[in-house]
């Protein structure tokens, strides 16, 4: 569902599309060998048993992960949006997105990155962008 809002002072109107959690399941279920299973209370997605995405229900949050780089560089689009976790895990990669303030172009990179991340390598080379183009 695209939500609509007046900007300040203007007459245009901006639309964007709210991540939900069936975008994240099928953006997940679109990469190779992926798996959807349970984790505690949360929701996860594993490619060869590894998670690189869980959702919370209760809280409307993906968590992904990702290297210390690439945590960074994402959390530095909005860190009230994308953060490191607050404790060791964060440290280690792991980054929370709200899913409802993110922006459907950012998140399906991160998690793409996130899947990379954990894929192994012949799994990843097949969604990465062909760089040599």
């Amino acid at each position: 569902m695209a939500l609509r809002f007046d900007t300040f002072n203007t007459s245009k109107k901006v639309t964007w599309q709210m991540v939900t959690f069936d975008t994240l399941r099928k953006l997940s279920l679109s990469f190779p060998e992926t798996t959807e299973e349970p984790h505690f209370e949360k929701t996860s997605f594993r490619v060869k048993k590894k998670i690189f995405a869980t959702y919370d229900d209760k809280n409307k949050r993906a968590c992904i992960k990702l290297s210390e780089i690439n945590q960074d560089v994402f959390a530095s689009a909005d860190r009230k949006i994308i953060y490191p976790v607050d404790n060791k895990w964060g440290k280690q990669g792991w980054t929370l997105i709200e899913m409802n303030k993110v922006n459907k172009g950012l998140f399906k990179d991160a998690l793409t990155t996130a899947y990379c991340e954990i894929a192994p390598k012949k799994l990843a080379d097949q969604i990465r962008p062909n760089d040599e183009e």
